[in-house]
């Protein structure tokens, strides 16, 4: 598979306005799809980001490896950083995300006590990139759907503020990916996972680089969901193994040939929404 590049213009602008909106934030959540915490963060945040606390959030934790999880969560405490882990679509984790913020808000109170000022609702930029959940997470907090969601990568385009209680407001920033992609594992991770637009990849070549990695990383998963024989599969291709989860799905033509770009999106399909099993494709150890 050849490197993957998506970066549409509303991206470049809405970096842009980013970085003047960092002015009036204090801080900024990174939201990060736990499965891909490395790859699905985008290298400008470090200098667009870096004058503000900053708390990063591994969203989808229920489709990542719970163990993966807690080494990331971890390393980013260890960096410095405030460091939560949720399933924004649950709810789950949302106390524990509204703890940090506030401890992560106490240093403003502080500041603003001793000028002689009262306390004022922290302002919080949401960012992160495509699809890792950003209004989605905005829903769970305000408990409402006051954010405009969706399932597609680049939902989100225009400025938005919303109230969370007392004294949070966010402000929900459109998914920013960076222009150039310098390693094909990140490529194919944010592909696997669904952070770039289908567009701009083919199906069937990502999902036999899933399949290869599934084969040396999950194969009893893999063969589970599929009812493959793991023995059967030492030796063949990532083609030949994709071929056996068409025949085991009945995904075949009039001759009997395997349907080879159905068969891939049912595998990418079932992999986003974890009926293979809970994985974390970027690992720590």
């Amino acid at each position: 598979m050849t490197i993957i590049q998506w970066y549409p213009g509303h991206m470049a602008k809405a970096k842009r306005q980013m970085q003047e909106d960092m002015r009036i934030v204090d801080m900024s959540l990174v939201v990060l799809d736990a499965r891909i915490p490395a790859s699905s963060y985008n290298p400008d945040f470090e200098w667009i980001l870096a004058k503000k606390p900053v708390i990063m959030v591994l969203n989808k934790r229920d489709l990542a490896d719970e163990r993966q999880t807690a080494q990331w969560l971890a390393e980013f405490r260890r960096r410095g950083l405030g460091a939560v882990a949720l399933n924004a679509q649950q709810a789950k984790g949302r106390q524990e995300l509204m703890q940090q913020i506030m401890l992560t808000a106490e240093p403003l109170f502080q500041e603003l006590e001793a000028r002689g000022r009262r306390r004022r609702p922290v302002r919080v930029m949401v960012a992160g990139s495509p699809n890792t959940g950003k209004s989605t997470l905005i829903n769970t907090l305000i408990a409402k759907s006051a954010s405009k969601t969706g399932n597609k990568p680049g939902v989100t385009r225009g400025k938005q503020w919303v109230r969370v209680g007392d004294w949070v407001e966010l402000l929900d920033t459109p998914g920013v990916l960076w222009p150039k992609f310098e390693q094909h594992s990140v490529a194919f991770r944010l592909a696997a996972t669904g952070a770039i637009s289908p567009t701009v990849y083919d199906n069937y070549q990502v999902s036999l680089e899933l399949i290869d990695w599934l084969v040396n990383n999950a194969c009893p998963q893999l063969c589970e969901r599929y009812k493959l024989d793991a023995a059967a599969l030492v030796g063949l291709s990532p083609e030949e193994v994709l071929h056996l989860i068409g025949r085991s799905r009945g995904l075949l033509s009039a001759g009997g040939l395997v349907r080879e770009d159905e068969t891939a999106r049912l595998l990418l399909a079932e992999f986003r929404n974890g009926r293979i099993g809970r994985f974390t494709l970027d690992k720590l150890l």
